[in-house]
């Protein structure tokens, strides 16, 4: 049984190749997208076969799962700040699409396929929360892009009578992480974080370990058809706790933290929303008015069909998970 990783250099991609690489060797490739990537994967997983390839391109995709008879695939390659729209349908649908077309060519015997929040949008109200059935409701360009890969690999595996398992994380945090999440625990440190609105509104979050190890539970659990979960930490937290987790966090890894947040009316989060539709309408993504259009909006969510379903374990101290991020940070040399 071979078992194939796509997006294995992003975020959650080193955080499943570090659980990986916990267990005994097995037969695995790995896909990245830059040359750039390998050393690093390389090094995570070192008996692991690695390919450079754009998922994108069918044939790319043919020459990863080339000689393959039998496999599992965890597919998490995708893009959430592309340099244009079009990126978005591209990457994360088309690239899907071609992914799970060929992983049923090669004999695959499971899939688990990493979406996002954003296919299923934002909760109606701060006390909301959305279950695993939800009705799609994507948000701008990235939630279409998402349903629509979503979409893809339910069709194919359930045509073919695969089983596999979707798993929709929100806002992740921890190990790993991107200069633009260390950039947003500095900002928060140094007190000019917006906080957009009141901050009564509520956002799921997840450890990207959490989430690495709900992935290697759906590869072994017994579900059937293709099943969709969310995968969080145990319960939303609102907007200011989330920010005084950070702060709290920072002070007890020895970094200053000063209090307070920059206050905008929560007619500016609806201005970038606004801005934000009107620039993608044009093919056009810019990242900060994206992100500053989401921070008074809730996007809450239960995970108890992972509990119930997966055995899956959720986090819940955030401001540990939060050292922990700025512990990760100053040993690897990210200006947080």
């Amino acid at each position: 049984m071979t078992l194939i990783v796509t997006g294995a250099a992003g975020w959650f991609g080193r955080a499943f190749l570090d659980l990986l690489a916990q267990g005994d060797p097995q037969d695995v490739r790995v896909v990245v997208h830059h040359p750039a990537d390998v050393p690093r994967v390389s090094a995570a997983v070192p008996w692991a076969a690695i390919h450079v390839a754009d998922l994108t391109q069918p044939g790319a995709v043919a020459d990863v799962f080339a000689g393959v008879r039998e496999c599992e695939v965890v597919h998490a390659a995708g893009v959430i700040h592309p340099r244009s729209v079009a990126q978005f349908e591209r990457v994360n649908a088309d690239a899907t699409r071609n992914v799970v077309q060929q992983a049923l060519a090669a004999g695959v015997r499971r899939f688990v396929h990493i979406s996002s929040n954003s296919a299923i949008g934002t909760n109606p109200g701060p006390e909301d929360v959305f279950r695993d059935e939800e009705p799609y409701n994507p948000y701008l360009g990235y939630g279409r892009s998402k349903m629509l890969g979503e979409l893809a690999v339910t069709q194919v595996l359930s045509e073919a009578g695969i089983p596999g398992v979707i798993l929709r994380p929100p806002w992740f945090y921890g190990r790993f992480q991107p200069d633009r999440q260390a950039r947003f625990l500095r900002t928060v440190r140094s007190g000019r974080f917006p906080l957009v609105g009141d901050g009564s509104n509520r956002r799921s979050m997840v450890d990207v370990d959490s989430l690495a190890q709900a992935a290697a539970l759906a590869l072994r659990a017994d579900t059937h058809g293709v099943r969709r979960y969310w995968i969080a930490d145990a319960h939303p937290y609102a907007m200011t706790d989330i920010l005084a987790a950070v702060q709290q966090a920072a002070r007890l890894e020895g970094l200053s933290a000063r209090a307070g947040h920059l206050r905008l009316p929560a007619l500016a989060g609806m201005v970038a929303r606004r801005v934000d539709a009107a620039l993608q309408r044009r093919g056009r993504y810019q990242q900060e008015i994206h992100v500053a259009g989401e921070l008074d909006l809730t996007i809450a969510c239960s995970v108890e069909g992972a509990v119930r379903d997966l055995g899956f374990e959720p986090a819940s101290d955030l401001v540990e998970g939060m050292r922990r991020s700025y512990r990760w940070a100053l040993q690897h040399g990210q200006d947080v």
